[in-house]
Formats: structure tokens, sequence, C-alpha cells
């Protein structure tokens, strides 16, 4: 995000309201505490630094997630950074359960530019949202298009946390290249051709001729393992037999 808000960090800044005092620390987390003398007050997290909130390339807001357990979800936190003459905490709501909304007021964010996104991101991320806004200005690409491009730059720029379908589809790729270059999936495969050779002419030795289903997985990988199984049995087949000879 914008390198001057990072002064706020290691920095808390609290609010009460009735008989609860709240309090926001910039890119760590917001706590509830209840100022009553109970035995069993309420003290907990209502959020830790999550991502921003980005709309119109600007920043408007700081999410809060995965603070304590409320019902079946978890408490998260919106915290909307407005003008002000100094920094504090002005303003706490609950617009719904378990989900909060802090006004944090600060002189850091009353520039007309000190919330731009595009100054932020790296040469590399830029030059990627220049990409898309001409495709766009082409009619190449749908506004859809173009958010979802948006999107996905915010969240390579660490911007945005990825969804969890997002990181399983990561994932998934990551395992799909494996094989980095044409050579090493061509030397992988030689290496297992070479293997199957090998383990047909064990069982040639054993006068066993392999036969493959034609309606099974054919994967270089999958006949080498069905091979082994073979070779295996056979190999133990031969060691009880030679055993009950004895």
């Amino acid at each position: 995000g914008p390198a001057h808000l990072f002064r706020l960090a290691g920095k808390c800044f609290s609010f009460v309201e009735a008989t609860y005092k709240y309090e926001f620390c910039p890119f760590h987390n917001v706590t509830q505490h209840e100022q009553t003398f109970r035995w069993n007050a309420y003290s907990g997290i209502l959020g830790i630094w999550h991502e921003w909130e980005i709309d119109n390339n600007t920043f408007v807001g700081m999410w809060m997630r995965e603070g304590d357990s409320c019902e079946t979800k978890s408490r998260q936190t919106k915290v909307h950074l407005v003008c002000g003459k100094s920094h504090k905490l002005a303003y706490v709501s609950e617009p719904s359960t378990c989900v909060y909304s802090l006004t944090f007021e600060t002189p850091l964010v009353c520039h007309p530019h000190s919330l731009l996104v595009y100054p932020t991101l790296n040469e590399a991320l830029q030059r990627k949202w220049d990409d898309a806004e001409q495709l766009l200005y082409d009619e190449l690409i749908t506004d859809q298009g173009y958010k979802k491009i948006l999107r996905e730059i915010f969240e390579e720029g660490g911007l945005l946390k990825a969804t969890e379908e997002k990181e399983v589809e990561k994932q998934s790729k990551k395992k799909s290249l494996e094989f980095e270059t044409v050579e090493k999936c061509s030397k992988e495969y030689r290496e297992l051709s070479e293997e199957i050779k090998k383990l047909k002419a064990l069982l040639g030795q054993h006068g066993i001729a392999y036969k493959g289903n034609s309606a099974e997985n054919t994967s270089v990988e999958y006949v080498s393992h069905k091979l082994a199984t073979a070779v295996t049995t056979v190999l133990n087949g031969s060691k009880g037999e030679h055993l009950h000879g004895d």
C-alpha cells in the first residue's frame, strides 16, 4: 500500500463508546474490550490485518479479517480512511452481525493523490495495467474482463488476498507445470520407457507376457507401476517356491 501510511505501523488508536473500548493498530489488528467490572467481561480480536479495500484506483479502507469466532464465522472489520487534522479513531458501528465498521481520521490521506493505487505498483504491474486500459479502450475486452485483470494485478502486488478457489487453482497449476521444459519432460519419458523395457524383459525371463488392458490408463507412469507390481509378485512367488523346495 501507500508507503507514507507505514509510519502508522506500530501505533494504536483507541475509541470508547458506551461500555466498550475499541483499539485499532494499523497493519496489525482491531480489538474490543468491555469496560465493566463483570468477571467475564468480553475482550477479543475483531480482525487481523488482511488486505486493502480498493475502489476506482483508490485505497478506500483496510480489511481486518479472521478475528475471534462468532457463531459460524469469524469477526471482521473494515476501517475507512478519511481526511482529518489528527490521527484518531472517530467512529465505530456494527452494520451486520460480527462485521464492524471503523472510521479512522488522519492527515496522511488528505492529499487528493495520497491513496492512489497505481503509483504504489512496480513498473511491470503498471505496464500490465496500461495494457489492460488499452485493451478496454480498443473494446477488445469487456468491463468485467478489465476488472478481472485489475484484481489479478492487485493480488500479484500483494494488495488483495487471493480467494481460496484461486489458491487451489494456483497449486494445481504448479503441479501441472512440474516439467518446466520440453527437454526435461522428454528426458523423464525416456527414463521411464527404459524402465518399462527392463521390467518387460524380467517378466519374459519368467515366461510371462505382459498384456495391457486397452481400457486402462496407458500413461508411462501407470504402465511402469503395473509392471513393477507384476514383477514383484513373480519374484515373491519364486522366492516362496525356492524356500518350499528347500
